[in-house]
C-alpha cells in the first residue's frame, strides 16, 4: 500500500498537472472577475441605450466558454490544457 502511494507521489506527470491546475485556478479567478466587468458593462449598455451590445455579448460568451474549459481541466474531466496551450 505504501509502495503504491510512494509510486504515485513520484510521478512527474501528476506534479505537472498539479502545477498547471494551480495556474489555471488563478487564471480562472481573473476570468471570473472579468466576466463580472462584462456583466456590468452589458447592464450599463442596456440601461443607457436600451439595446444589448453585441460586441460585449460575444466577448462574454467567449469568456464563459473559456471558463468552462478551465473547469473541465480542473475537475479532471479532460487532460487538454486550456488556452494558451489550446485554441481559444
Amino acid at each position: 500500500m505504501d509502495d503504491k502511494i510512494n509510486e504515485n507521489l513520484q510521478k512527474l506527470s501528476t506534479w505537472k498537472r498539479i502545477f498547471f491546475m494551480l495556474i489555471f485556478a488563478a487564471i480562472g479567478g481573473m476570468v471570473r472577475m472579468l466576466l463580472w466587468a462584462v456583466i456590468l458593462l452589458q447592464i450599463a449598455s442596456v440601461l443607457l441605450t436600451g439595446k444589448i451590445n453585441t460586441n460585449i455579448l460575444d466577448f462574454g460568451r467567449s469568456l464563459s466558454i473559456y471558463t468552462y474549459h478551465i473547469l473541465l481541466f480542473l475537475s479532471f474531466n479532460t487532460d487538454v490544457l486550456p488556452f494558451p496551450f489550446a485554441a481559444w
